[in-house]
């Protein structure tokens, strides 16, 4: 079958990583393990590190990428993958697919059985495909972390890359105030037609805020704790503009902060994600569809960091 596979790494360009070819029909390793068909994917950046060696070590290669997919079961059914499984040689106890087990950017793809969700009724299939890794790290960011529920306002830091644009949309369609920071003047007025108040990085904003989220690290962060409200919620799920910022630990305490990290989110938390999008008509935000024989071109659209959305993968076309 024919997939997207890392043959190497390479830090400096992971395009040269990236391997187009033919690879072996998925294996199963356990009973309760099914074969998917696979009809929709989406990008990460998460793909981009694995081209970098990041999370892989040169004995799991070749290893095919892609954590996100929808696609439909061996009983005909159309499903969401759940991309978080069960690895007990993992320090974590999980992985996610692309890591220890072959991922989504191919024709076929197993996983357990019980990583299969229902793809609501009114959700196409090109959005659910954008919902299970960057979508559901932003709702567990807002929701489960953030408690968003408990105030009215969010700063969203870096707007245009996955999560942060999820948390933009997201953030909006619960009914919040929305600030969102961009460098780019064409995606702070995106951000502005997604209902959000745009923000060059740094600039003062007109309240502090309840929940601030935290994707791009150093280069924002002592923003994001200037910008929260006393009892404010900094969430952290990612660090592409550095991993050690300095942290004045008495706004920290002076405010009572709460600085959270997480990662992912559970299969319940996919499921009342892909509840709340179908039932509120909430579309994921697509920078742009392609064809699986272009699959290098949208590695390329990822990495150029022109995009705003998510880079989505035609399996059928």
């Amino acid at each position: 079958m024919r997939a997207a596979y890392a043959s190497s790494f390479d830090a400096d360009n992971p395009l040269a990583a990236l391997s187009v070819g033919d690879r072996p029909e998925p294996t199963h390793p356990d009973d309760d393990w099914v074969t998917v068909q696979v009809q929709a994917s989406s990008l990460n950046h998460h793909d981009l590190w694995s081209l970098r060696g990041v999370g892989l070590s040169s004995d799991q290669l070749p290893m095919t990428l892609g954590c996100d997919a929808v696609g439909t079961d061996p009983d005909g059914n159309e499903v969401v993958i759940y991309p978080v499984v069960p690895t007990p040689g993992d320090p974590r106890g999980v992985s996610i697919l692309s890591e220890h087990f072959p991922g989504t950017f191919a024709e076929r793809v197993a996983v357990p059985r019980m990583n299969l969700l229902p793809l609501p009724t009114g959700l196409s299939v090109t959005d659910a495909a954008c919902l299970p890794t960057s979508w559901l790290t932003a709702w567990r960011m807002l929701t489960t972390k953030g408690r968003v529920d408990e105030g009215e306002s969010v700063l969203v830091q870096g707007a245009g890359g996955g999560v942060a644009t999820a948390a933009v949309a997201l953030g909006v369609a619960l009914g919040k105030r929305v600030y969102a920071t961009s460098r780019d003047a064409a995606k702070r007025e995106r951000i502005t037609e997604l209902g959000a108040t745009a923000l060059e990085p740094g600039a003062r904003l007109p309240e502090r805020v309840d929940v601030v989220i935290e994707t791009v690290g150093a280069a924002t962060f002592d923003h994001s704790l200037k910008s929260a409200a006393p009892m404010g919620r900094i969430v952290v799920s990612g660090a592409t503009a550095g991993h050690e910022p300095k942290v004045n630990l008495r706004r920290v305490f002076a405010m009572q902060l709460e600085i959270l990290g997480t990662s992912m989110g559970t299969p319940d938390e996919l499921t009342e994600l892909l509840a709340f999008c179908a039932e509120r008509d909430v579309h994921p935000v697509i920078d742009s569809v392609m064809p699986f024989s272009r699959i290098e071109e949208a590695f390329a659209r990822l990495h150029s960091g022109e995009v705003f959305g998510k880079v989505v993968i035609d399996h059928t076309a």
